[in-house]
């Protein structure tokens, strides 16, 4: 059966063998610290996103979309249908700033970078509204009684568990159980990592190929 937050709630009263309102009360805390700590120590948590948009002519600033956690490429396209499509290459803040100085010229943008947690930087800057396709991944929508499942819940319901029970030890008082829960977990967001690291191998040998 697949883990939802209603099941999640119930494994993690079971494995505490507690039942009091107080610990009842904080397991949606446990939950949501638990997510937040998956999403610092995995590299990829699946959700790679893909969305289209336009320049704005004179502006290099890109607002990026809400639960964004790292970019992974941007490109955007010319020519009849604006079918030719035009990689930026990913570069440092510095490296833009140096290349393209007076922001108010503009060009077709070559290069892109991070700018601050909401924003991305292209240089230079666009001289036409060409349209872009802008690939990143995704932190997931957390879980709530309201939003039963996520993309954790769905492909490491384990990781979920353990992070979650790891999350409940400030709670407990020296739970022998705590070094096993550790370990699972980190046997799991390692089994994640692995995988990200052979999907980062398999795009870079691709666009070795390409």
């Amino acid at each position: 059966m697949a883990m939802t937050f209603n099941s999640l709630s119930a494994q993690i009263l079971s494995y505490l063998i507690r039942s009091d309102a107080d610990t009842i009360a904080q397991i949606p805390n446990f939950i949501s610290q638990a997510e937040q700590r998956i999403c610092r120590e995995s590299k990829n948590i699946g959700l790679e996103v893909y969305v289209t948009s336009a320049f704005l002519v004179g502006n290099p600033v890109i607002t990026k979309p809400g639960r964004w956690r790292r970019s992974l490429s941007l490109n955007f396209g010319t020519g009849v249908g604006n079918n030719t499509r035009n990689q930026l290459a990913l570069r440092k803040y510095e490296f833009l700033r140096n290349y393209w100085p007076d922001a108010t010229k503009t060009a077709p943008p070559q290069f892109y970078c991070d700018y601050g947690y909401s924003h991305l930087l292209v240089a230079p800057t666009p001289d036409q509204a060409y349209p872009f396709e802008y690939s990143y991944l995704e932190l997931p929508d957390p879980i709530t009684v309201n939003n039963q499942t996520n993309w954790i819940t769905n492909y490491a319901p384990d990781v979920f568990l353990y992070a979650s029970l790891l999350e409940a030890v400030p709670f407990l008082q020296n739970d022998e159980r705590v070094p096993l829960w550790q370990n699972m977990y980190q046997k799991g967001i390692e089994s994640l990592n692995s995988q990200d690291d052979q999907r980062l191998l398999d795009r870079a040998s691709n666009a070795r190929s390409d």
